[in-house]
C-alpha cells in the first residue's frame, strides 16, 4: 500500500522555502568574504554600514550654501555705525570663533565707510550673511551687500574664509595658488563671464584684472567648480545685474593652493551639526600671518636694486590724472618694462576707474592726490583729511589697495598737512625735476627739459591729463631706456618711507650730484619750492 506523502515535506512548502533561501545567501555571503580577503564578522552580525553625508546645497552658477540651523549657537549680531547714512548690517557670532566676529566687524565697519567715503550720493549701506562652508576646521562666511547713493541700488558680495584652529582669516583670492596662477584664472575668466541670461556680451573682459578687488568672493559650486562672482556694475553695466564665470573643476585643479583645495573639499559636503570644539589655538584677533596673497600686485620689482652701482634708477610720475589717453601711457610703459607712480586726483578717478584698475594690475604704484587738487597748507586738518580720505576710499574700493604715498597740490604743504598725513600712513612725495608740460604744451619742449633734468635719483614731474605729455613720454621712456636708466615706482626709489615727512628725490645725501643742475624751481633740501608748479 503506498504511503500517504507528507505535506510538510514538500519543496514548495514556505517554511522550506525561506530556510532554504537563508542557507544560500549566508553561503554567498561567506564565500564573497572570504574571497575579498576580509575575516567575516563575529558573532554573524552585519558589518555597520557608514552613512553617507549629505550632498551639498546651492545652485550651478552660485556658491554653495550652508543652513544657518545646520550650525551649532549661531547668531547673529548688527553693526554699530556712527556715520551719517542708514545702515543695516548684520553677520555671524558663532562659539568658540570670537577672532572671526572681530574681524568681520572691523572688515565691515571699513567697507561702509568706504562707501560713504567715496560717494557723495551715499544714502545707505545694507549687508546680509550667509554660510557657504562649515567643515574640518573651515568656515566660509558669504556678505551680500545692497549700496544705494543717488544713482540707484547695486548688489556686491564677498566672501571670507577662516580656520578655526589657528583664527587666521583669508580673502577669497587665497584660494589661488599664486599670482601667476591668477593671472592664468583671470583669463579663463574673461572668456567665460557673463550672467547666465544671455551670451554675456554685457560684461567687458578688458575691465577685469587679476587684483583682489575683483577676487574677493570665490568659491565652489556643489559639482566642486571654481565660481567667481562679481558686484554689480563691477565688470558690465549695474542693470545687468551680478556677474559671474563657472571654471570646471578639471580646469581649475592646477591652479588652486592648499587652502583652495581644502575648501573645495569642505565645501562640497554637506554639513549636519556643525560645532566648532573649542576656542583657537592662538588669538589672532583674525590676522592672517602669512606672506602676500594673489591679487595685491607690488609697486616694487624683486628683480631691480636702485642700491646697486650698475643701476641708475629714475622715478616718472604723473599727476591729476588718470586721463582719457592714459592707456596709451600704459601701453609705452608695458613696452619697455618701465613702471611709473600716478598721483590720482577723485574726480579723474571716478571718470575712468577701469583705467586705475589697470594701471595697478600692471605693477604701477597708484598715490593720492586729493580730491579736488586743492592748496592744502592753510586749509585745516578737516579739509585736509576730507581731500585725501575721499580718494584713499576710491582706490580701496577699486583696488582693495591702501595708498601710502601722496602729493601736496601745487607743492603747497605746512604742518597741518603733515600731521594729517602722518596720522593717515601717507608719505609726501615731491619732485626733483619739472617740465611745466601743464603750462607748454609742446611734447618736444616737455621732452627736452625732461632729459636735461633725467639724473639718478631723480623723480620727474607730469601730467597725463595733457596730450601732449603723453606722446613727448613715449620718446621720453624709450631714450632713458636706451641711456641705461631704470624707471621705477616712487617706493622702489626711495625704500620705505616715514608718513608725513616730505621727499624730493631719491639721491643719498652724500652721492655726488649726476647730469644737469635742478632748476631754481627745484628744492633739493626735501621742503618744498615756494615757486612750485600751478598744476603739480
Amino acid at each position: 500500500m503506498k504511503k500517504r506523502p507528507d505535506p510538510t515535506m514538500r519543496a514548495d512548502h514556505p517554511l522550506i522555502t525561506t530556510v532554504v533561501a537563508l542557507v544560500v545567501v549566508a553561503g554567498l555571503v561567506l564565500l564573497a568574504t572570504r574571497s575579498s580577503g576580509e575575516a567575516p564578522q563575529s558573532g554573524g552580525a552585519p558589518a555597520p554600514v557608514e552613512e553617507s553625508p549629505p550632498p551639498a546645497s546651492g545652485e550651478p552658477h552660485g556658491l554653495t550654501v550652508v543652513d544657518a540651523a545646520d550650525v551649532v549657537g549661531v547668531e547673529e549680531a548688527e553693526l554699530a555705525y556712527d556715520g551719517g547714512i542708514d545702515v543695516s548690517v548684520t553677520y555671524p557670532v558663532i562659539p568658540n570663533a570670537a577672532p572671526l566676529t572681530d574681524f568681520l566687524e572691523r572688515e565691515l565697519t571699513d567697507e561702509v565707510h568706504a562707501f560713504e567715503a567715496a560717494n557723495p550720493g551715499a544714502a545707505s549701506f545694507e549687508a546680509e550673511w550667509n554660510l557657504t562652508a562649515a567643515g574640518d576646521g573651515l568656515l566660509g562666511v558669504r556678505m551680500t551687500r545692497t549700496e544705494t547713493d543717488s544713482e540707484g541700488s547695486r548688489e556686491g558680495y564677498t566672501t571670507y574664509w577662516y580656520d578655526t584652529a589657528t583664527a587666521a582669516h583669508h580673502p577669497s583670492s587665497a584660494l589661488v595658488a599664486g599670482q601667476r596662477e591668477l593671472e592664468e584664472l583671470n583669463g579663463l575668466v574673461r572668456e567665460s563671464v557673463g550672467n547666465g541670461d544671455g551670451d554675456g556680451s554685457a560684461a567687458n573682459p578688458d575691465t577685469i584684472h587679476p587684483i583682489s578687488s575683483l577676487y574677493d568672493s570665490v568659491g565652489f559650486n556643489p559639482d566642486g567648480d571654481l565660481v567667481v562672482e562679481f558686484d554689480a556694475g563691477q565688470v558690465a553695466p549695474a542693470g545687468e545685474g551680478r556677474m559671474y564665470a563657472v571654471i570646471d573643476a578639471e580646469e581649475a585643479e592646477g591652479l588652486l593652493s592648499d587652502l583652495g583645495r581644502h575648501v573645495r573639499d569642505v565645501a562640497t559636503v554637506g554639513v549636519e551639526d556643525f560645532a566648532i570644539a573649542a576656542p583657537p589655538e592662538a588669538d589672532k584677533d583674525g590676522q592672517d600671518e602669512g606672506g602676500p596673497v594673489p591679487g595685491g600686485p607690488t609697486a616694487v620689482n624683486e628683480d631691480v636694486d636702485c642700491s646697486a652701482p650698475e643701476t641708475r634708477c629714475v622715478a616718472l610720475t604723473y599727476d591729476d590724472g588718470p586721463g582719457a589717453r592714459t592707456p596709451e601711457l600704459l601701453d609705452a610703459l608695458a613696452e619697455y618694462d618701465a613702471r611709473a607712480t600716478f598721483f590720482v586726483t577723485g574726480r579723474p578717478v571716478m571718470e575712468h576707474p577701469h583705467t586705475v584698475r589697470r594701471a595697478y594690475a600692471e605693477g604701477h604704484e597708484i598715490a593720492n592726490h586729493t580730491l579736488d587738487h586743492s592748496d592744502l597748507a592753510g586749509l585745516g586738518e578737516g579739509g585736509v583729511r576730507h581731500e585725501l580720505d575721499v580718494v584713499q576710499a576710491l582706490v580701496y574700493r577699486e583696488t582693495g589697495h591702501t595708498m601710502n604715498l601722496m602729493r601736496p597740490p601745487y607743492g603747497s604743504t605746512d604742518e597741518g598737512v603733515a600731521s594729517v598725513t602722518a596720522n593717515m600712513g601717507l608719505a609726501q612725495i615731491l619732485w626733483s625735476v619739472d617740465p611745466l608740460d601743464w603750462k607748454d604744451r609742446d611734447a618736444s619742449v616737455v621732452h627736452d627739459r625732461v632729459m636735461a633734468g633725467a639724473s639718478e635719483g631723480a623723480i620727474i614731474l607730469m601730467h597725463d591729463i595733457h596730450g601732449t605729455t603723453i606722446d613727448a613720454s613715449r620718446t621720453i621712456i624709450r631714450e632713458l631706456d636706451a641711456r641705461g636708466y631704470t624707471m621705477v615706482t616712487v617706493s622702489q626709489l626711495l625704500g620705505t618711507t616715514t608718513p608725513g615727512e616730505v621727499y624730493v628725490d631719491g639721491v643719498p645725501d652724500d652721492a655726488p650730484e649726476e647730469g644737469t643742475e635742478p632748476s631754481e624751481d627745484d628744492e633739493p633740501s626735501g621742503t618744498p619750492s615756494d615757486e612750485a608748479s600751478e598744476e603739480a
